[in-house]
């Protein structure tokens, strides 16, 4: 059976920002015959729930992980350390498991895919991936 770790708030955990979840039916068909391993990378962080929404400054994920941009808040208050404590926390849970895949909720700073927030609270993407999602790659 492929084991996989997944995004906690997709499978109706409520552990986003806002302390609700993004609970979905069709991921729930999907990973139905597979072994899902739930995380949450901002609350392995320490970070609790509900938040202040976060975006990545000045890069994308792989540029955090290289000290080369920051995780902050609407607020302006630095939660880097957090987010690179969260996407460690997660791969060590994939080594342990033996996670060789990964759904992630889009978008998000953590678990972003591709396209993320641009870091200026506006609703404005753009292409990057998250923290975790950046060192699982």
């Amino acid at each position: 059976m492929e084991t996989m770790l997944v995004s906690a708030c997709l499978l109706g955990i409520d552990c986003k920002y806002s302390g609700g979840n993004n609970y979905s039916e069709k991921l729930m068909e999907l990973i139905k015959y597979k072994k899902a391993i739930p995380i949450c990378p901002e609350q392995l962080g320490g970070l609790t729930t509900p938040r202040p929404p976060s975006e990545i400054q000045d890069g994308e994920g792989g540029e955090v992980l290289a000290g080369k941009a920051k995780v902050v808040t609407a607020s302006g208050k630095d939660v880097t350390d957090a987010f690179i404590k969260g996407a460690e926390e997660s791969l060590k849970i994939a080594k342990l498991y033996g996670a060789t895949t990964a759904i992630l909720k889009s978008l998000s700073p953590s678990c972003g895919c591709g396209t993320i927030y641009d870091g200026s609270f506006s609703n404005t993407k753009k292409l990057g991936n998250g923290v975790t999602t950046a060192l699982l790659l």
